[in-house]
């Protein structure tokens, strides 16, 4: 199966295929169309023309569409999940959860299609601004690049696609390597849904040729992207005068107080935090703290819960965690834990590939800060367990990063939830829940090398929009 590349409303074939393999069954799924720099400067031109048509397309008309979109998803959602299964080897039930999101985002951007205003502006406030009335309207910004990852093919997209063409704004899509059919496939959704020709285009291919023509076009008003923050900090850097939202990595961290009783549900949260998706998530929890009088039985009962997790094949309904995306990867865990290891780490369970490409839940304690697992982003199954003994020790330790998206604590303790509220360097902090907590319609973002900007579709549109001043003298 050939999947082409989609510019201006057509499917072009490109000079060049390049054969999509599912990550657990190692088959070949499609072979994909990769775009050269000529396929880009089409697709950005076709892009630019449709802006036009998208800015003086009405609010309701948009709102449609972006409503339309979703309910075809709906209608999909079974086929889609195991596309999903297919290309990124996500788990069936944790694909109709990405699903259940994705068609709740565009949702989100629907509604906020309809909501985007202005406000008046008090110009009498200043002497010399007698009789004048003033308002803000939100315009267009244009031309959005996206450039998005494996690991939610579907609901991250959503987060680009869906507030640019809220806002009335065109886009051209770069879907991670390992994951296009997902966005290739949204192509022909929005193609049913009644966008117009040119306002969404996507081009699989590498990014030194695609993302690079995104971040240098001038044509380009607007780079959205998540990724590694070598990659968004490099790409800032030659971003110039756009606008750029960056969603980076993290090693998010979660506090349990003393206060807090270890129910099983608190254990079970974690042990979804720590290994959905086998931690290929941004936020999923990588350092635990626990305080002292807790540890020993929180780190026995995070085991069992560990244990009892289903690793397998993602298309059987009841495996929890799947292969990663790529046998480096698998590599790259055995070495990091055998770097903690020798660094006086101790594996209390897991530790070790199950197959080429399995990995087993992993816990580990007694891990240095120096250690690659804790002081890096995993991006896999593993979670450290670390005790504390006062509650500013672990806000120290949670702060002793270079990342900072969002961090959790468990207590019941008023004064210290609002002290972790208020000493968290993050974007988001979650009391009572794990930092892996996200709903669509909130800000999302990190501080350090976690990112810059905010998704979340309100304030996503307010980063693809320009703010413009009008000012009537009486």
């Amino acid at each position: 199966m050939k999947k082409h590349l989609y510019i201006n409303g057509t499917w072009k074939e490109a000079k060049e295929y390049q054969a999509l393999t599912s990550p657990f069954s190692k088959e070949v799924i499609a072979q994909i169309g990769q775009a050269d720099r000529d396929d880009v400067e089409e697709a950005i031109e076709a892009a630019k023309q449709a802006t036009a048509i998208m800015a003086k397309m009405p609010a309701h008309q948009r709102a449609t569409i972006l409503e339309k979109a979703a309910a075809i998803m709906e209608n999909r959602k079974e086929e889609l999940a195991r596309l999903l299964a297919l290309e990124a080897a996500k788990p069936l039930k944790t694909g109709r959860a990405e699903l259940a999101r994705t068609i709740q985002t565009y949702k989100f951007a629907a509604s906020e299609a309809r909501s985007i205003h202005g406000e008046t502006v008090p110009l009498d406030a200043a002497p010399g601004g007698e009789g004048r009335l003033a308002f803000t309207v939100r315009k267009p910004i244009g031309v959005v690049g996206a450039i998005t990852p494996f690991n939610f093919p579907y609901n991250l997209v959503a987060h680009k696609v869906g507030p640019a063409i809220a806002a009335g704004n065109t886009v051209v899509l770069k879907p991670a390597g390992q994951t296009p059919l997902a966005s290739l496939v949204l192509a022909e959704i929005f193609e049913e849904a009644g966008l117009p020709a040119g306002a969404l285009n996507v081009l699989p291919g590498k990014g030194s040729v695609v993302g690079e023509a995104l971040v240098t076009d001038p044509r380009i008003a607007a780079i959205t992207f998540t990724g590694s923050p070598e990659v968004g900090i490099s790409l800032k850097g030659k971003a110039g005068l756009k606008r750029v939202t960056l969603e980076l990595g993290s090693n998010a961290a979660l506090i349990i107080n003393d206060d807090v009783e270890l129910t099983q549900e608190l254990i079970d949260r974690c042990t979804f935090g720590a290994f959905t998706f086998a931690g290929q998530v941004c936020i999923s929890v990588q350092r635990i703290f626990v305080h002292e009088s807790k540890f020993a039985d929180f780190v026995e009962k995070m085991k069992l819960a560990a244990e009892k997790m289903v690793v397998g094949d993602p298309l059987d309904e009841a495996t929890d965690l799947s292969s990663l995306i790529a046998p480096k990867e698998i590599d790259r865990m055995e070495e990091w834990v055998s770097q903690a290891q020798s660094l006086g780490a101790n594996v209390v369970t897991g530790g070790k590939r199950l197959a080429e490409r399995l990995y087993a839940p992993t816990i580990l304690t007694d891990v240095p800060t120096h250690a690659k697992v804790s002081c890096q982003e995993v991006f896999g199954p593993l979670v450290m367990i670390t005790p504390f003994s006062t509650l500013d020790e672990a806000i120290a330790m949670v702060n002793d990063s270079r990342y900072g998206l969002q961090a959790g604590i468990y207590t019941n303790n008023i004064h210290a939830a609002m002290k972790a509220a208020e000493e968290l360097e993050v974007g988001g902090v979650m009391i009572n829940d794990f930092p892996t907590f996200r709903v669509d319609n909130m800000p999302y973002g990190g501080v350090k090398e976690s990112g810059f900007g905010r998704e979340g579709i309100k304030y996503a549109v307010e980063e693809m929009t320009e703010l413009k001043l009008i000012s009537i003298k009486l």
